[in-house]
């Protein structure tokens, strides 16, 4: 099944279409790869973007400064993130940002990225989660604790109904100090090229999940070392990566459109529903009927039966 089928109606081939356009256009303009930033959405102290980096293996990273607290979502594509250590990271997860942090951002094994960004001055960050507006860690990995929120920022990037801002980006901040808290600090540095091997393992799944043998075949790994070697980068197991990039795939159409529960799951990859529904139940706490009915009251909506 492949994840990012080129079909409109699916929110995260949506996604990655658009930025892969973008990284069609760069191309075509000889410019360099570039990061574009389009506010979604701000507050008083609170501010939300969609970023499309359209930068490649041959774009040399800059080191940057953060200017308060960010909370980026990657919806689609893979980068380098490296501050007080190098970390991948992938869709699903969560890049964390101090305030006067340096860091740069690299693209060394595949093109492009697309973000939902959030942004926190200092005080407003402290006043709402009562929490010093720094992490112990800076990235998140695609987590089930993380995985609603995570669904919620997606969908915002295709649909047109109204959505709470303010009360996504504090959630958001909320559940990233709770989680950022419980993720182990101390872990080693990967080895030389486990980075490379894991991302080019990402996006190959990302186009279509592969059987762990030939995963491990193709970054020249035996299945256990290459099993070991893609859980210490991304964070979760290659299962856990595609049955959660499944799951909020599924989220996040059932959230922006209409379509029959059944279909879902059988276009998201779920060859029987009993089972869809038990994994969605799981990663979400509600089946996805239920889902489907609270994310329709939440942003003002008609509920739509399925």
């Amino acid at each position: 099944m492949c994840l990012y089928v080129v079909k409109g109606w699916r929110i995260l081939a949506k996604i990655a279409v658009e930025l892969e356009r973008a990284i069609q256009a760069r191309k075509i303009s000889g410019e360099p790869g570039e990061a574009t930033s389009r506010t979604l959405a701000q507050g008083d102290g609170w501010r939300v973007a969609d970023v499309i980096c359209t930068s490649g293996p041959d774009d040399r990273p800059f080191e940057e400064r953060h200017a308060g607290v960010s909370i980026a979502v990657v919806a689609a594509g893979t980068f380098q993130y490296r501050s007080r250590g190098s970390d991948l990271l992938a869709p699903g997860s969560l890049l964390l940002g101090t305030p006067d942090q340096l860091y740069e951002c690299a693209h060394h094994h595949g093109e492009g990225d697309r973000c939902v960004s959030f942004h926190y001055t200092e005080e407003f960050f402290e006043s709402v989660v009562e929490s010093q507006p720094r992490f112990r860690v800076q990235r998140l990995p695609p987590l089930r604790d993380s995985a609603p929120l995570v669904a919620r920022a997606c969908a915002t990037l295709g649909t047109t109904h109204d959505v709470a801002w303010e009360e996504l980006a504090i959630e958001i901040a909320a559940k990233a100090v709770m989680l950022a808290n419980d993720i182990d600090c101390d872990a080693d540095e990967p080895p030389p090229g486990a980075i490379a091997r894991v991302t080019q393992a990402v996006r190959a799944m990302e186009e279509s999940p592969l059987p762990l043998r030939e995963l491990a075949s193709d970054a020249r790994l035996s299945p256990y070392h290459f099993l070991r070697t893609f859980t210490r980068v991304a964070g979760v197991t290659p299962h856990q990566f595609v049955l959660r990039s499944r799951l909020r795939e599924a989220a996040v159409r059932l959230a922006t459109d209409d379509a029959r529960v059944i279909d879902v799951a059988f276009d998201s990859g779920f060859g029987d529903v009993s089972n869809f529904n038990r994994a969605f139940r799981a990663e979400f706490g509600v089946n996805p009927r239920g889902y489907r009915a609270g994310t329709n009251a939440t942003r003002g909506a008609p509920v739509v039966s399925s």
